[in-house]
């Protein structure tokens, strides 16, 4: 089975909307599957400068800046907009861009960027609720028929004869849209929702236990459902640190921070036929997508390895 790479980037860290254009278009050229972002407004460590960019602004942009590369945000959080903003923003992107946007969408969980920005930040199990009733509604307006009104009443969001318009480029998506990709470990919520409305079931940064584990717990759910599992695309997001010898994989490390020994255990990273060796453990599991968390952008010299290297043998 051929494994898809994506490059995926972390902007709150430090990045312009220059830096991730570059990154983009290096992609692009280089044949990966999609270039995808965080949705974060406040670094995790560091000063963050130039300062955080938002995501959809950016993607609106890559839409214009770029021809081929599929675009995507892991994950856009419920709690910074409204989910009939979302939908209108994620059809126009979609638009722009000529079908290639891919929407991951999840609940939200940094609560200091919230306080630092003033966005209200629920409990964990309102953020769900409303999380739940987003996934409905969005969904909900794209598969309005044209001329068609949809209303939705529900506890947190209410709409009535809404016109549920601009209808996005991709409508054939299991959400009635662009691909709508959902993740996490939750045992319950979270399967129950991927089942329900998402094209793609993703893992963040989990090991390979941990994956068995939830993606058989999503495959279960979608059979409860009457949901073919197979419908579904399975995939891992990881952090990427490949050199093409020790000192290279050590000054990669250094530059983001992380531990080699680390880095080898939790991400892929070491030698190209380590990576290769990592990517296919997870495949063996069911992954079709491997997510390369990118984290030092300026190191454009990394993606042409993994592409070179790597790519090729996956």
């Amino acid at each position: 089975m051929t494994v898809e790479l994506r490059v995926f980037t972390e902007p709150q860290q430090g990045a312009s909307y220059d830096d991730l254009l570059e990154v983009a278009r290096t992609a692009e050229e280089l044949g990966f599957g999609a270039f995808f972002r965080s949705d974060h407004y406040l670094t995790m460590g560091g000063d963050g400068l130039p300062g955080s960019t938002d995501a959809w602004t950016t993607l609106a942009g890559l839409a214009r800046e770029t021809s081929t590369i599929r675009l995507g945000t892991l994950m856009t959080s419920a709690t910074f907009r409204h989910p009939g903003v979302l939908a209108i923003q994620a059809a126009q992107v979609d638009a722009m861009s000529g079908g290639r946007l891919e929407v991951g969408i999840g609940a939200g969980w940094f609560n200091a960027e919230h306080t630092a920005y003033g966005i209200p930040f629920p409990s964990t199990k309102e953020r769900f609720e409303r999380y739940a009733e987003q996934l409905e509604l969005i969904t909900g307006l794209w598969r309005t028929p044209v001329g068609e009104t949809y209303d939705f009443a529900g506890t947190h969001y209410q709409l009535a004869d809404s016109p549920a318009l601009p209808k996005p480029a991709q409508r054939d998506g299991h959400a009635g849209g662009p691909p709508v990709i959902i993740g996490g470990v939750g045992a319950r919520k979270t399967p129950a929702l991927a089942a329900r409305y998402a094209d793609e079931f993703n893992l963040p940064f989990v090991d390979l236990d941990t994956t068995k584990t939830q993606f058989d717990r999503v495959r279960a759910a979608a059979e409860d459902i009457g949901r073919d599992p197979g419908s579904l695309v399975w995939s891992n997001a990881l952090v990427l640190c490949v050199g093409s010898d020790e000192a290279e994989v050590a000054r990669r490390a250094a530059a983001i921070g992380r531990e080699v020994d680390e880095l080898r255990v939790n991400g892929v990273a070491g030698t190209p036929d380590e990576a290769v060796e990592k990517i296919r453990a997870y495949a063996g599991l069911g992954a079709q997508r491997i997510y390369l968390q990118t984290l030092d952008l300026s190191d454009l010299d990394h993606l042409r390895l993994v592409a070179a290297e790597v790519m090729p043998h996956v």
